[in-house]
């Protein structure tokens, strides 16, 4: 049996209510696909027996293969296994190995075992029990008139360990192919203007497919190729010419792959050429700074961050002048280019680089107005300035002008 499709449930109210960041989907779907299972569908359903039901009897009506998380702790509200149990019309009993991992991790921390944690040992008959060895909860594989269904705890730490454990190897038995993906990552390019830059590309594929977004970080854009093969070593000889045309086409753009950052692109980068740098922000208020401090590492590279925002401070951190600010304004050319040489100055930092600009929502004026920013970059003795105008609210213009100033850091 070849599994065609799967649907991922995650079960529990709290992820409605957006209290948790259903995270697991995205961690199953990726593991599911490098396993060549496709996932046609995510449903999350609040902790309600009549719901969570008939969210199984829909995805057993277009699913081979169903993956729930969630709902298998020892409160009331934890029916999983239970409504599992009564889709496949069985009946519970009680997994003693099971119950004695529970006994033995309380008696390990130290704490008394209520009498409600025997729940979690209940589970359905004839079950595949799968062991929790990061929490008290295990799961389980209920197979049935060829539906397949894996019930798996909510807690991240707790599913991500039991998936590679116990259910990677149980689902390798049922496929035949893989799906394997290679992620090129993109900064200074918009994912329109990069699509239009590889249509023909895009148009032409089959096998590998190529698939152009945006992510969730300011600045960067992606290409995913993915290939469906038998074997991880073909798959990644189907991807490799698609990927050197898309590196011809769009190499300058391309900063990284994986799931690598841009903030940690510069300090690897800086860190193997052997250069220092240092920041002076205004409008993005020390946020330049804490994208490099957030990646390991940075210290060997980051010499020092000013956060100059008011102008007396740019007077006396930086050495900008006062005729300077008064003529052209802390938000122009002129004042960036000064701090930049300014810092440089004081640091003896081999880079560094300025940022000043008007992130709103007030502050704006016909001539200069809210979005606009200038990115100031020192190094060899030469001072480079780039003016942007970016739309949004506050803080997309400052992350905006963050992912920026990182991109120029990268193309030095």
């Amino acid at each position: 049996m070849i599994l065609i499709n799967a649907e991922i449930i995650a079960i529990g109210t709290e992820i409605l209510l957006g209290d948790i960041t259903n995270t697991n989907a995205k961690y199953l779907s990726k593991e599911l696909a490098m396993l060549g299972i496709n996932v046609y569908f995510h449903t999350t359903v609040g902790d309600n027996r009549e719901r969570i039901f008939a969210a199984f009897a829909l995805a057993f009506g277009r699913c081979d293969m169903v993956v729930a998380t969630g709902g298998l702790g020892p409160t009331a509200d934890d029916i999983s296994k239970e409504i599992a149990a009564e889709y496949f019309g069985l009946g519970m009993e009680l997994h003693r190995e099971s119950l004695e991992r529970i006994e033995n991790f309380f008696a390990r921390v130290g704490a008394v075992m209520t009498e409600n944690n025997r729940r979690q040992a209940m589970m359905p008959v004839g079950a595949r029990v799968l062991a929790n060895n990061n929490g008290t909860a295990p799961g389980c594989i209920l197979e049935k008139d060829g539906k397949i269904l894996i019930l798996l705890p909510g807690p991240p730490s707790e599913l991500d360990a039991m998936y590679r454990e116990s259910v990677a190897g149980y689902l390798a038995g049922f496929s035949n192919s893989v799906l394997v993906s290679r992620v090129l990552r993109l900064s200074g390019i918009g994912e329109s203007a990069m699509e239009t830059a590889v249509a023909d590309i895009l148009a032409d594929q089959s096998n590998p497919t190529i698939a152009p977004y945006a992510t969730g970080r300011p600045g960067e854009t992606i290409l995913r190729i993915t290939a469906l093969a038998a074997c991880i070593p073909e798959a990644e000889g189907l991807i490799s010419p698609i990927a050197e045309k898309l590196y011809a086409r769009l190499g300058e753009h391309i900063f990284g792959e994986g799931d690598k950052s841009l903030a940690q692109t510069v300090v690897e980068r800086l860190a193997k050429a052997g250069l220092t740098l240092a920041l002076a922000e205004s409008c993005t208020g020390g946020g330049l700074a804490a994208e490099i401090v957030g990646v390991s590492g940075a210290s060997a590279v980051l010499v020092e961050g000013i956060v100059a925002y008011s102008n007396a401070a740019k007077i006396a951190r930086l050495n900008v002048s006062a005729e300077t600010l008064d003529r052209y304004g802390a938000v122009s050319e002129e004042c960036a280019r000064e701090m930049a040489k300014g810092l440089a100055s004081i640091s003896n930092a081999d880079i560094a680089i300025s940022i000043t600009g008007i992130a709103g929502p007030d502050g704006g004026t016909s001539e200069k107005p809210v979005g606009l920013v200038f990115i100031a970059i020192n190094y060899n003795g030469e001072t480079n300035v780039k003016k942007l105008q970016i739309s949004g609210n506050r803080k997309r213009i400052r992350d905006r002008a963050i992912a920026q100033a990182l991109d120029m850091l990268i193309r030095i």
